[in-house]
């Protein structure tokens, strides 16, 4: 299928195809669980607070960044979320930038360490997509540049929107685990797009190491993020640690059995989604329900 849109398109079709390119269904179902984590770790939850910085986190910073991505890439066969991207009009760069300063205003609001915070992300995103640096195009760097932005960061940001000051040692440990169990997915979604990926030169993680390697690295990643995530989370639970780690471990292991049956071209392109989006909502909805059991004191009476 061609790529739609034009320099000629409508102003509201233009608007749309930009709301396709900041993919917030994949910010909030795929990205999201860090955040969450940083909710449930903390003593107390601010929800007023949290829920504003949510969504400024995944549909401003993450939103305006991947649309920024996407302008630098001019994709021409399938994406993460997206599956027919729509053509990226000139405009488009300076409105993903016009969201991240946004979402940098909203940020200031929860005081001057938050802030640094979700300003490192914007670096990151920035020194992943640009011409200039070109992160993206090399394998460690891309890890580096995406898991210190959405994973590390992701955690440390909600913790405290949540609406804590100091970062204690479990929020350190959940961070890290986070970030290894989302890069354990990131090379996943490369793997269909090899060939486009090699014709612009990009030397990603999925180019450099092939599906073999992607593959050996979602096994160590994954299971080293799951055994420290499920550490952090022990501190505060150890049933729904010893759960987590349960559901954890059988979720890898469906990952695993799927990876070894994808090709490397785009006609595996939902097969991939699949294993993305259902991993990640496993999670996702697995840290909901603790956060809302925990801080509506459910689980006082279930302990």
């Amino acid at each position: 299928m061609s790529k739609v849109g034009s320099p000629k398109s409508s102003v509201a079709t233009q608007l749309w195809h930009f709301i396709l390119h900041l993919r917030w269904h994949y910010q909030l179902f795929i990205l999201s669980g860090g955040f969450l984590l940083g909710g449930f770790l903390s003593t107390n939850l601010d929800i007023s607070s949290f829920l504003l910085q949510f969504a400024n986190v995944h549909l401003l910073l993450f939103g305006g960044a991947t649309a920024y991505n996407s302008f630098w890439d001019k994709d021409e066969g399938p994406i993460g979320g997206l599956q027919y991207p729509p053509k990226m009009q000139p405009w488009m760069w300076t409105g993903s930038l016009l969201l991240q300063g946004v979402g940098m205003v909203i940020a200031i609001t929860q005081g001057l360490v938050y802030s640094s915070i979700y300003l490192l992300s914007m670096l990151f995103f920035w020194l992943y997509s640009t011409p200039l640096a070109r992160w993206k195009s090399h394998p460690v760097k891309s890890l580096v540049a995406i898991g210190v932005s959405t994973g590390f960061n992701g955690v440390l940001l909600g913790y405290l929107a949540a609406g804590n000051e100091g970062i204690n040692i479990a929020v350190w440990v959940a961070a890290l685990g986070v970030t290894l169990m989302l890069l354990s997915l990131y090379p996943i979604s490369q793997i269909y797009q090899i060939g486009e990926d090699r014709i612009r030169g990009d030397y990603t993680f999925a180019v450099r190491y092939e599906k073999k390697g992607v593959t050996r690295f979602f096994v160590v990643s994954f299971l080293i993020g799951l055994m420290l995530v499920g550490l952090a989370i022990g501190i505060s639970n150890f049933w729904l640690a010893v759960l987590f780690g349960g559901m954890g471990v059988m979720v890898g292991l469906i990952v695993f059995v799927l990876l070894k049956g994808l090709s490397t071209t785009s006609e595996d392109y939902s097969k991939v989604m699949w294993i993305k989006y259902g991993t990640s909502m496993a999670f996702v909805l697995f840290l909901v329900t603790a956060l809302i059991l925990k801080h509506s004191r459910i689980m006082e009476y279930l302990t």
